[in-house]
């Protein structure tokens, strides 16, 4: 990691948190910038935790339009010069795929910390590089939007399983059947490995599985298929998968965008319950439900359904955790090691996928050509190279 003092020409540090404002900036002015991080943002700004600086974007006209409605006080098309000028403690991510590692990088040099959107980078490779540029003690460091982890329904689950209150958990499904028409398809970087980084898997189904992953710990193995049924697409349309966890438990996993009736389901039976959360794209103590075993007491059903005061999965919620670490200089949660894990599960799974090899957990590191492609050079899945025909 290079710091300022170490780094020639490198921005100073920024100054404590304490006692102000985190100051937050905006990359990328389309729809989840938009509509998700800076309605965020701006909330937290009512409670006096934050202030959005400035916002960027390559279209100049868009982030114009952006600052203008949303009050921002500055608009850039150039993101290391809002570094230089404006100093955010804060960057948001809100670009395609293909840009996440080098934006993320760019802001954690200049001394910002980084919330990313999903999928976080294309690849393995690139997820270490970025993360041997956070800060060893105390950050920056680099935290991807996974908001459907946060909320009182995912809380209280997840210390039900942590404590075991409903037994081990023996058997999941993880499903992200949703439905995607080929107008979605004919945004030019959708459906290619190179822009996007993966299909449904990658781009879709990855909430599904990171909540999946944080409800279970840590998974070992894996077992995959995919396949291109509909699209005309670089990537794959839909991928099934069996997956086994460090605790015993097993699980189905199915990802695809040719489902017209959409749903995102997990499932979890443990030995006296069985868990579930059945919603779209996001939920509230609503779409939890617990089904205790015909000998369960009363009072242990009771207290399992008792999910407390709702508050919805968000990105807010996300954000109002990720401040609070910031401040207090510690690593947030879906960050390092703990934000790696559902991006190794999906590699696992196109390797498995287009190898047809159970894929174990650790296994895929420098050298393995999925490490640095998730098509991993497999023939009929690797991107062909287009010859141009004279005419």
């Amino acid at each position: 990691m290079s710091t300022p003092a170490t780094n020639p020409g490198a921005l100073p540090p920024l100054p404590p948190l304490t006692g102000r404002r985190v100051r937050a900036a905006v990359v990328g002015a389309g729809a989840i910038g938009r509509g998700s991080h800076f309605p965020a943002l701006a909330r937290l700004a009512e409670e006096g935790e934050t202030e959005v600086v400035a916002a960027v974007d390559i279209d100049a006209n868009a982030v114009g339009s952006f600052c203008a409605e949303a009050g921002i006080p500055h608009a850039y098309t150039d993101l290391e010069q809002m570094l230089r000028e404006q100093r955010p403690d804060l960057v948001t991510i809100c670009t395609p795929p293909t840009l996440h590692r080098a934006q993320t990088v760019a802001a954690l040099r200049a001394g910002a910390w980084v919330w990313c959107e999903k999928p976080p980078v294309p690849t393995l490779a690139d997820f270490d590089a970025v993360e041997d540029e956070e800060g060893k003690d105390g950050g920056p460091y680099a935290s991807i939007v996974f908001q459907h982890r946060f909320g009182s329904g995912s809380r209280h689950v997840r210390r039900l399983l942590a404590e075991q209150a409903m037994g081990r958990p023996l058997v999941a499904h993880c499903q992200t059947t949703w439905y995607r028409d080929t107008a979605y398809y004919a945004v030019p970087w959708r459906g290619r490995w190179e822009t996007e980084g993966g299909g449904p898997a990658m781009g879709h189904g990855i909430h599904q599985m990171d909540l999946l992953l944080d409800l279970l710990g840590p998974w070992s193995e894996v077992k995959a298929m995919a396949g291109r049924l509909v699209h005309d697409v670089e990537t794959e349309d839909v991928s099934t998968a069996l997956v086994r966890f460090e605790n015993g438990a097993m699980a189905t996993v199915v990802n695809s965008v040719l489902s017209p009736d959409e749903v995102s389901r997990i499932r979890i039976d443990c030995e006296r319950a069985t868990v579930e959360l059945t919603h779209l794209y996001g939920h509230s103590n609503d779409n939890w439900r617990i089904t205790p075993a015909p000998d369960v007491s009363g009072e242990d059903t009771a207290a399992w359904q008792d999910f407390g005061p709702d508050v919805p999965s968000s990105h807010l919620e996300q954000l109002r955790e990720l401040v609070v670490s910031m401040r207090a200089g510690e690593r947030p949660r879906s960050s390092g090691t703990d934000g790696r894990t559902s991006l190794e599960l999906i590699t696992a799974l196109y390797k498995s996928a287009f190898t047809d090899t159970t894929v174990r957990a650790g296994e895929i590191g420098p050298g393995d050509p999925y490490y640095t492609a998730l098509h991993g050079g497999a023939p009929g899945w690797a991107p062909v190279a287009r010859e141009e025909v004279s005419a």
